[in-house]
């Protein structure tokens, strides 16, 4: 009894490492930093996701109004020019707008601050990439995280079976399936649909490494599956499922993800 606490102890610290890890190095997840202007340190944090159905706001802390501050943005991959802004000062902080693109449209941006001859960039290298998406409804979102969470502390569990002494693998790998099924092929696509509006962009539609890591880790449990179904010496494969799986998911969320081609719209509206 003992011991299958410890495991599934074990099973769900490396299941929220994995998730923590995934999320924070993913391109999406927002830059932090912070600069020194006028004897003060300005943090700021600018997303890099942002809903397509309003601007997005940016606002530096920035306590003096005797610094000003400049926002440029451009469409993300075209050979537009940048478009410059004027940042307000409002109540203590320097505000301005990014204005809201199609489902999957990116923008470049940067922001200089100025006070005299001082001058900063934010951020300190290159420029911040956003991704726009479509509204997601809070319940289909949820299900998918729950069932991909799910999904990834089971088959950690079912490959830390190998080390017990009597393993019983039949419940849990089935209940992997299952929730990887929900999470990646139900849910997923769902989420996916109200954000970019395509239900599957990976093999063999597209490249999105989200759609295709899940496709890879559903075909490696489905192996382990019928091979432990074909034979119950099958530890091995499930434990190399469970290993798949686990390398699959500590690769960045989104990386390679729904990506608008703003040469498409602009040679629709050319010809219109």
């Amino acid at each position: 009894m003992k011991r299958t606490i410890i495991l599934w102890l074990i099973a769900l610290v490396v299941t929220v490492f994995t998730a923590i890890f995934q999320r924070i190095t993913g391109p999406t997840y927002p830059i932090h930093g912070e600069v020194n202007l006028l004897d003060q340190n300005i943090k700021y944090k600018l997303e890099r996701s942002h809903s397509s159905s309003k601007p997005y706001q940016i606002k530096l802390d920035v306590k003096s109004e005797n610094i000003a501050g400049v926002l440029y943005y451009k469409r993300h991959k075209t050979k537009d020019d940048w478009t410059t802004i004027k940042m307000e000062y409002l109540e203590g902080f320097l505000v301005a707008e990014l204005p809201p693109q199609p489902p999957a449209g990116k923008l470049e941006y940067k922001i200089e601050l100025t006070y005299n001859n001082e001058k900063v960039v934010i951020p300190e290298k290159g420029k911040v990439i956003i991704r726009f998406k479509g509204d997601v409804p809070a319940l289909a979102l949820i299900l998918h995280i729950i069932f991909i969470f799910l999904a990834m502390i089971f088959s950690t569990r079912t490959g830390l079976e190998y080390f017990n002494t009597n393993p019983n693998y039949k419940i849990k790998m089935y209940l992997t399936v299952l929730f990887l099924f929900l999470g990646g092929f139900l849910f997923g696509p769902l989420v996916q649909y109200y954000a970019f509006g395509a239900w599957w962009t990976g093999i063999p539609f597209g490249y999105d490494l989200t759609d295709n890591k899940t496709l890879i880790a559903f075909i490696g449990w489905l192996f382990a599956l019928i091979r432990f179904n074909k034979s119950p010496k099958a530890d091995k494969w499930i434990l190399l499922a469970a290993i798949l799986m686990l390398i699959i998911f500590l690769i960045p969320h989104s990386l390679l993800g729904s990506e608008l081609d703003y040469s498409k719209i602009d040679s629709v509206n050319f010809q219109e």
